[in-house]
């Protein structure tokens, strides 16, 4: 039997002594059913005398070229997967496509540094999933030039990859219709315009400036609204937060706020609680003081009486983890506006 810092057992060593071929000591492990009882056993006997622990799992990856493993690449620190409520959602549905298909899975988070590329491409995975990221991100052309199936949820659209998301610059118009109805001081509480992650406040900002393409397409919506309902759209707040949290978000909500902001579309609902928060604070009446509406619809957008778009990550987690493993995945893309006690009527 071998022994602490003896080489390897080999199969060849094994087959040589049970008196078979190196193919049927292989059939042991990995077909079982193609080996007569005795010849099994006494493979197995052989192998456990010599302390042959089985063919080697790297190794049979490496010429099936499958490691049974999908990688999703975050673009965020790894305890985002934790703690937000979407992001959880998300992994979710993933999760439950790789329980059903027998496949594991790697979390990848990158950091905005140039070890981003190596940490992606050094990842033994089939396929990937890439969170939704800026159009400039280096990890986008090197993932898709890699001959393994990418999905990206959110966007950008790029060559060789499948994108899964919802109709943000539409979705955002509708929101935008309930939220500023009646309201003379919009404002828009924004996710990050771009990869510095900056947290700032702008006024009328070009939606075409901004690197995120979630972001980007739902600015464009409520812009367009602004104008399709004569409001000026150079005097428009948007606060820009740097992380989509909730508590991170307070100050950016409390500087709309003293804007006299009076109708906020938050680009998601921890946004919108954040804003719903800041409200509750100065005493101001929801809706009568200011309308909130938010994105996602979540536990607890029920709870607040939020205005939102009601999506289900979790069912685009689903489709991203079948598009990574090569399989069809059906048309997650749907969308609906939940109108709740944070809006105003609509005259």
């Amino acid at each position: 039997m071998s022994s602490p810092g003896t080489s390897r057992v080999t199969m060849a060593e094994v087959a040589r002594r049970s008196g078979v071929s190196p193919m049927t000591v292989s059939y042991c492990y990995n077909q079982p059913d193609r080996v007569a009882p005795e010849t099994l056993r006494r493979v197995r006997a052989v192998a456990a005398e010599l302390g042959y622990r089985g063919p080697d799992p790297t190794a049979r990856s490496l010429r099936r070229r499958r490691t049974g493993t999908i990688g999703v690449v975050l673009g965020e620190h790894l305890a985002y997967a934790f703690e937000d409520p979407q992001a959880r959602s998300f992994l979710t549905g993933v999760a439950e496509v790789c329980r059903e298909r027998g496949t594991g899975l790697n979390l990848i988070p990158t950091t905005g540094e140039d070890t981003d590329v190596e940490r992606v491409t050094s990842a033994s995975v089939d396929g990937y999933i890439v969170w939704t990221t800026a159009d400039s991100d280096p990890v986008l052309p090197v993932v898709t030039g890699l001959g393994k199936p990418v999905a990206v949820h959110g966007g950008p659209a790029v060559d060789g990859a499948r994108v899964v998301t919802i109709d943000n610059r539409a979705s955002a118009r509708e929101l935008a219709a309930h939220v500023f109805a009646g309201a003379a001081r919009p404002a828009v509480l924004s996710f990050p315009f771009g990869r510095d992650r900056t947290a700032r406040m702008a006024t009328g900002p070009d939606p075409d400036g901004v690197e995120f393409p979630v972001t980007r397409d739902r600015l464009r919506g409520v812009v367009e609204h602004c104008r399709d309902a004569g409001l000026d759209i150079r005097a428009l707040p948007v606060a820009v937060v740097a992380r989509n949290n909730r508590a991170e978000a307070a100050a950016q909500a409390d500087a709309l706020l003293d804007t006299g902001a009076d109708a906020v579309v938050a680009m998601s609902d921890q946004l919108a609680f954040a804003v719903l928060d800041a409200a509750r604070r100065r005493g101001l009446r929801v809706p009568a003081d200011v309308a909130v509406g938010g994105w996602d619809d979540g536990p607890e957008a029920d709870r607040e009486g939020l205005t939102t778009i009601t999506q289900s990550l979790h069912d685009q987690g689903r489709a991203c983890a079948l598009i990574a493993l090569g399989a069809d995945a059906q048309d997650s893309g749907t969308w609906r506006l939940t109108v709740r006690t944070s809006t105003r009527a609509r005259s």
